[in-house]
Formats: C-alpha cells, structure tokens, sequence
C-alpha cells in the first residue's frame, strides 16, 4: 500500500503539481495497480520466453522492383530547374 507521502514524491519527481484530492485518488488508484502487479508476480513463468509483444508483429514489406518510367519528359517538365536531361538541384556540400 503506497502512502500520500510516496505519491507526493512520484508527482514531485515528474513534475505534477497534483491537488490533495488528486493525491487522495492516486494513492488508492496507484495501490490497487501495485497489488494487481504483486498478483502477476506469483505467477510461474520460468517456461515462458521473454518478448516484446503479447502477439506477434511483423513488417509487411514488398520487393523493391526497378522499373523505368514511360514519360521522361513529363517528369523534368515538373521539376523548378532543370540542366538537360538532369535535374538542378542546389549545391549542398561546401568547399573544404
């Protein structure tokens, strides 16, 4: 069981300025999470593997495939300036 005192010191710790209702609240909303944790602590899980998540997640990525765009032209023609068949971009490297 947390006291006022502890919540105080949390709140002060994370930078909340919590009213004494508010510490009232936490201690007892605070308390009963701690008793929920000690539960789980009786637990026997010395066969269950360690993980990041409670199910599996995974990336779905596809392959990257190469191909060449039809209309040259049309994608130059958008750029603000172009230098013939290349796109001008401002030089960003400086001159050692």
């Amino acid at each position: 069981m947390l006291d006022k005192e502890q919540v105080h010191k949390v709140a002060h710790l994370a930078r909340l300025a919590l009213t004494p209702e508010e510490e009232e609240q936490f201690t007892t909303q605070l308390s009963s999470i701690l008793d929920y944790f000690e539960q789980l602590s009786e637990l026997d899980v010395t066969d269950v593997p360690p993980t990041m998540r409670a199910i599996d997640a995974s990336n779905i990525t596809r392959a990257d495939k190469l191909e060449p765009y039809g209309d040259r032209d049309a994608i130059l023609e958008s750029a603000p300036e172009q230098d013939g068949e290349f796109f001008k971009v401002p030089k960003i490297l400086n001159e050692a």
